[in-house]
């Protein structure tokens, strides 16, 4: 019998959630993609 345990993270079912969670998509790539290009990046943090 395994000893490991599974932890399973809620998805954010709400409409107020998954705005907030394509917003941190949206300024994380632009911030990796300035981090990329060797700019800061322009906005976030």
């Amino acid at each position: 019998m395994s000893k490991t345990a599974a932890i399973t993270l809620a998805p954010s079912s709400t409409l107020f959630g998954r705005l907030l969670a394509s917003i941190d998509r949206l300024l994380m790539k632009s911030a990796e993609i300035s981090n990329r290009n060797g700019d800061l990046p322009r906005f976030g943090l």
